[in-house]
């Protein structure tokens, strides 16, 4: 029986705790929870901009929760864009005390709850496994080098406290390139594309390890309510492709041309560092994890994924 089919009935009312709610995988995350029966509270960057929300800035102090918040489970996805902008000095510091401080921030006032939450599964990236070339990465390999690398290594370490700071089971989601028609990367790329411009980033050899919309958010869900599952699972498809790949099978369904390259020394003259551990780097993630437990994809091809992203 696949995976995704052992995960109903649910028992309902489950309490999860949303961090994120407002980010790209959240917003598809909330209303799939609630439909399976869950009550959400989403803890919100800033003010409370809704019923239930709670709001909380992580550069400002410690998070407080409000009397009588209770949650069964945690999903935190927040984090400040690592692609928002160039990489300065006061920019690496944003990305990485929003996930490393924040984390903690976050355990610490969980631990204050009259009941702390029995799971907690914490975003975290393939930027772990830094630029590997064509080695295949399943979830027990060495953690890469860069900021990137650095920035998760530290970022997992919070996390995985909740394990003994709340006596939780702690998963952590290491997300491919999450590929949505809401947003993200792949919106930033079609301008190009359909323009007829775009082509491979220098000689396209480098590895992306993609996921789906859709099968990030059942991934997610499936870490709360399947108990087999702790510590670090790879959330991506079984197909990843080089990047030449993924830029011709995207012209290709758009129907344009994707002949021209973007020199490596372009793109490392407008992002700096950027370009180097985001853009050109390598990673071929393999979802060992998820395809041990039989997880059921939505979409383990990249031609379904971008069909379904792209409206096609």
């Amino acid at each position: 029986m696949p995976l995704s089919d052992k995960l109903s009935p649910l028992v309902a009312p489950f309490r999860v705790l949303v961090t994120g709610a407002n980010g790209l995988i959240g917003r598809a995350l909330v209303p799939e929870l609630q439909a399976r029966g869950c009550q959400v509270t989403r803890l919100v960057h800033g003010v409370a901009s809704g019923p239930g929300d709670i709001g909380w800035n992580s550069r400002i102090g410690a998070l407080a929760f409000p009397v009588g918040t209770t949650c069964d489970a945690v999903i935190h996805l927040a984090g400040e864009n690592v692609a928002a902008g160039r990489w300065t000095v006061a920019r690496c510091t944003a990305i990485r005390d929003s996930r490393v401080a924040g984390t903690r921030k976050l355990v610490a006032a969980l631990a204050t709850l009259p009941a702390p939450p029995r799971v907690f599964v914490s975003a975290s990236a393939i930027g772990y496994y830094g630029d590997r070339g064509e080695e295949a990465l399943p979830e027990s390999a060495a953690p890469g080098t860069g900021f990137l690398a650095e920035t998760c290594v530290a970022w997992e370490r919070e996390a995985a406290a909740a394990a003994t700071v709340l006596g939780a089971r702690v998963v952590i989601g290491r997300i491919g390139l999450v590929l949505s028609g809401e947003g993200g990367a792949l919106l930033k790329m079609l301008p190009v594309i359909k323009s007829g411009l775009g082509g491979p980033l220098a000689a396209g050899r480098q590895w992306m390890s993609w996921v789906s919309a859709t099968d990030v958010v059942a991934m997610l869900v499936a870490a709360v309510f399947e108990p087999r599952w702790s510590g670090p699972v790879n959330l991506v498809s079984p197909g990843p492709v080089t990047n030449a790949a993924f830029t011709a099978e995207l012209a290709r369904l758009v129907h344009r041309p994707a002949l021209l390259p973007v020199p490596r020394w372009v793109l490392q003259a407008r992002f700096g560092r950027m370009a180097d551990e985001a853009l050109l780097a390598s990673a071929r993630v393999v979802p060992q994890v998820l395809t041990a437990g039989g997880f059921a994809y939505a979409h383990p091809q990249l031609e379904s994924a971008l069909r379904a992203a792209l409206g096609r």
